[in-house]
């Protein structure tokens, strides 16, 4: 077989990948790897564990150094179009360790398989999967001695989480995969209660372009070969797993959560999709909840993973940690 540089490209998905004409994937981004352990600048531990063996799903698991109580939980799901990035990545690692140690929680990051070679929805099963993971340690079945022991055991869950504080957050795709999850929580995961959800700039979509879209045909027309790429669908970019305002998606009235909170960026592409989600969930459905949304001035796309010590990053995590700690949603 050739080298990756003789063969020829089949297909470019700028700026994240391209595929050869003999299969082969080159990750042109999200490919680093940071170790978990300790981090001196927090005090926050962190492991990875295996969650499903059959399909290699797994998880970085985060606490804080000091524990004197149980813990809120937050269960992440990382960004990168579905195509790049892990639970691993330094950049996520060194946001992550932040929000930790400031909002004083349990993380679970979930490492989900990628497109192309796990095309949607793999990434949104798997994320179940590592749901109903974490939910089995809330019905005391964590220590692997009730009816239905789970498999592989966190033990950071079973002692340090109150499982009647448990939050769903992403950003990017990660935030598409919190939405789908907080559809079908009630009806798929048993014995867990999502007290709220965080989307932080959401990868929502559709053909039809609405707000900075209809100018920027560039990044429009871009966004959509991210998303045609990785979802074999022939609803293509009005598919409900990315366009959850598109005639016959669930309908957000019954997302299970209490209280949500949206934020986006003020030069993303993807800023009005957020808006126009929050509009739908707080006027133009029966959702019961409340919600709250931010927009973040000066910057673009997930710039507090990009620079997570940023000021603006930090003053994000620390809206985030206040929803979390917060019974309310300002």
């Amino acid at each position: 077989m050739g080298s990756i540089k003789s063969a020829e490209v089949s297909r470019e998905v700028f700026p994240y990948l391209r595929v050869y004409e003999d299969g082969t994937v080159e990750r042109l981004a999200g490919t680093e790897v940071a170790a978990a352990g300790l981090d001196p600048a927090t005090n926050v531990l962190s492991k990875d564990v295996l969650i499903i063996p059959e399909t290699g799903v797994s998880a970085r698991v985060y606490r804080p150094g000091n524990i004197t109580n149980k813990l809120p939980l937050v269960v992440y799901f990382h960004g990168g179009a579905f195509v790049i990035a892990s639970s691993a990545d330094p950049k996520y690692h060194t946001s992550l360790n932040n929000l930790v140690a400031e909002a004083d929680i349990i993380l679970v990051s979930v490492n989900y398989r990628l497109a192309p070679e796990h095309p949607l929805p793999a990434a949104f099963e798997d994320s179940l999967s590592a749901l109903k993971w974490v939910a089995s340690h809330a019905k005391g079945e964590g220590d692997g001695k009730g009816p239905l022991p789970v498999l592989n055991p966190e033990a950071w869950l079973r002692e340090f989480v109150d499982f009647d504080k448990v939050f769903l957050a992403g950003d990017s795709a990660g935030s598409s995969i919190a939405h789908y999850l907080g559809l079908r929580i009630k009806d798929e995961v048993r014995g867990l209660k999502i007290l709220g959800i965080v989307m932080i700039m959401p990868y929502f979509w559709g053909k039809k372009p609405i707000g900075v879209e209809v100018t920027d045909q560039f990044r429009k027309q871009m966004v959509d070969n991210w998303w045609l790429f990785v979802c074999p669908s022939d609803k293509g970019c009005d598919d409900p797993l990315i366009n959850p305002l598109v005639e016959g998606a669930p309908s957000a009235a019954s997302l299970a959560c209490e209280k949500l909170l949206v934020i986006v960026a003020e030069k993303d592409v993807l800023k009005d999709r957020g808006r126009l989600y929050y509009e739908n969930l707080v006027k133009g459905s029966n959702w019961a909840g409340k919600a709250d949304f931010v927009q973040v001035q000066g910057e673009d796309h997930v710039f507090h993973i990009l620079d997570p010590n940023s000021h603006n990053a930090k003053t994000l995590i620390k809206r985030w940690a206040s929803f979390i700690n917060s019974d309310s949603v300002n």
